[in-house]
């Protein structure tokens, strides 16, 4: 059976066991045994994975077994689209996404998703732990929308440019670019402002397509870079750290109707630890990442001036910024 066919039989199943959840709960059905899926597309030993894995073995041990986790690491459930598809409607119950891909659903998630807002990552994770990080995960699970509770958040440092023609060291050497990103209108428009072509595709098709010459680059965080091999096929990368995006926690809201109370706040206890152990994790794993890049003969170009890019960007903040003004300002000023 061929992968897709394979998620739509299981997208259609969890379909039903999601309609199945909207019934009234007894306290016995309550307290079953169960064991949650959890998906992300990237391989085992990421810090994200390995943070969710961390919160499974909590899980387990305070429940006695009674609730655990069970990761599908490497887009082995599908691409972000089609793993989001699937934990609204049940079939998956946890899902690390980036914020990218929660903006088209939840529209005002789409504030973090603007090219140049945080000052550095550090300003970043002050928003994640602090009031506003809550609000915004408050607003996933409020979305009649979404179908999602929002959990906690990971971190995912800082995405720049890579490509495979030549360095990038100023918006002149973007001119032309076909350059893949997440599938947001936000992210399309801010290529374009810098001269590139924005190309929304899947994170499971870039490798191939930066092999096949299909893309000419993309943007991602280091770790990212070089754990899906990207670094083989494009050997150059920029560190224009135009985006600070985190990364979502979810859960099902399908399944998360199923659970009890006291089940649900453990939940919430373990997902806020797993938030602060990735960012340890991340720390690690981004160095690392560089080194090998840098070992593998990878040029990385630093970009001492960045105001000419935040300049080019200006008409996305024209076009998205008023509607988020108020955040903006709220983030800015931590």
């Amino acid at each position: 059976m061929r992968r897709r066919d394979f998620i739509k039989l299981s997208a259609g199943l969890g379909a039903g066991l999601g309609a199945a959840s909207l019934a009234p709960i007894s306290p016995a059905r309550a307290q079953t045994k169960a064991v949650f899926k959890a998906a992300d597309v990237q391989p085992v030993g990421y810090p994200t994975v390995a943070a969710v894995e961390s919160m499974g073995k909590k899980l387990a041990e305070a429940t006695q077994g009674r609730l655990s986790i069970q990761t599908y690491p490497s887009a082995q459930l599908g691409a972000e689209k089609e793993t989001i598809e699937q934990t609204q409607i049940g079939a998956i119950q946890m899902l690390r996404v980036s914020a990218g891909a929660v903006g088209p659903i939840v529209d005002d998630i789409n504030v973090v998703n603007m090219p140049f807002l945080f000052k550095n990552v550090a300003q970043s994770w002050k928003m994640m732990d602090g009031e506003i990080g809550q609000e915004l995960l408050d607003k996933i699970t409020a979305s009649p929308n979404a179908n999602l509770v929002g959990l906690c958040w990971m971190d995912s440092g800082a995405r720049s440019f890579y490509n495979t023609k030549h360095p990038i060291k100023s918006i002149a050497d973007i001119h032309g670019l076909k350059l893949r990103v997440i599938g947001n209108p936000i992210f399309i428009d801010m290529v374009n402002a810098l001269g590139g072509n924005g190309i929304a595709m899947g994170y499971d098709q870039v490798f191939s397509s930066l092999q096949t010459g299909v893309i000419d680059g993309a943007e991602n965080n280091p770790p990212s870079y070089v754990f899906s091999n990207h670094y083989t096929a494009a050997k150059y990368y920029s560190l224009t750290e135009h985006l600070i995006i985190p990364e979502i926690l979810c859960f099902s809201k399908r399944s998360w109707t199923a659970l009890s109370a006291d089940d649900q706040a453990l939940i919430k206890k373990f997902a806020r630890e797993a938030q602060l152990e990735e960012r340890e994790l991340w720390k690690k794993y981004e160095t690392t990442a560089m080194e090998k890049a840098k070992a593998a003969g990878c040029e990385i170009v630093e970009i001492a001036d960045k105001k000419p890019f935040q300049d080019a960007v200006k008409p996305v903040w024209d076009k998205y910024g008023p509607k988020y003004q108020a955040m903006i300002q709220r983030i800015q000023a931590l």
